[in-house]
């Protein structure tokens, strides 16, 4: 998949940081915007999402909150944290409970973060790709399975 097909969602209650952003990395993926939780709940639901990438300090919720809130109903995307503000504490609980792939200071280095965009997204094929194989091997075992039965009763 060429990078362009890269969907990522960026949540940030800063207005010029989502103009930052997108103005940064348009032109190498799809970009998507949030201004708050609510936003970047709305854009889930109507867009497929690869990566997304959200503030930790915003107003109402945390970053970590919302990776944390919306882990059962999309698991699949790769989530990234930046911050402008070193909390270890905020570090542990992204890990934990968020599952955050990496954690960011603000300001971002663009070519540092491009980078592990990158490799996140490696990350979230390598994962679709297994599932998907794990998906196949499961219906030829059963298939196998049934052969087998059908095998021993004649």
């Amino acid at each position: 998949m060429s990078a362009q097909h890269i969907h990522i969602l960026y949540i940030d209650d800063e207005i010029h940081n989502l103009n930052a952003f997108k103005a940064s990395f348009r032109r190498l993926y799809t970009v998507f915007t949030a201004a708050s939780a609510e936003e970047a709940e709305t854009v889930l639901a109507k867009e497929e999402i690869q990566i997304i990438i959200s503030d930790q300090r915003m107003p109402k919720m945390t970053g970590i909150e919302f990776f944390e809130s919306i882990l059962d109903k999309y698991p699949e995307p790769i989530r990234i944290l930046l911050t402008g503000y070193a909390d270890i504490n905020a570090v542990i609980d992204a890990i934990n409970k968020g599952q955050v792939y990496k954690y960011f200071s603000k300001p971002w280095n663009e070519e540092e973060l491009r980078h592990n965009i990158e490799k996140a997204y490696e990350v979230y094929s390598l994962r679709k790709e297994n599932k998907e194989l794990t998906a196949k091997l499961l219906d030829v075992n059963e298939k196998l399975e049934f052969l087998l039965r059908q095998k021993l009763i004649s």
